[in-house]
């Protein structure tokens, strides 16, 4: 995971797993408009782990 998408984990989680696809997407949307914390949470595990 390179730098960019990491400030983009934690700015706007969204849109750091836009190339992911529409479910994921989806879903860390909904976990950020719950809260900031879990969106940001859910969009690093998910680039970090799509990278392994």
């Amino acid at each position: 995971m390179g730098c960019l998408r990491a400030v983009l984990c934690v700015l706007f989680p969204p849109l750091s797993v836009l190339d992911r696809g529409c479910g994921v997407i989806l879903v860390v949307t909904v976990l950020t408009i719950a809260g900031w914390i879990p969106g940001v949470i859910a969009a690093l595990l998910i680039n970090v782990l799509a990278e392994g």
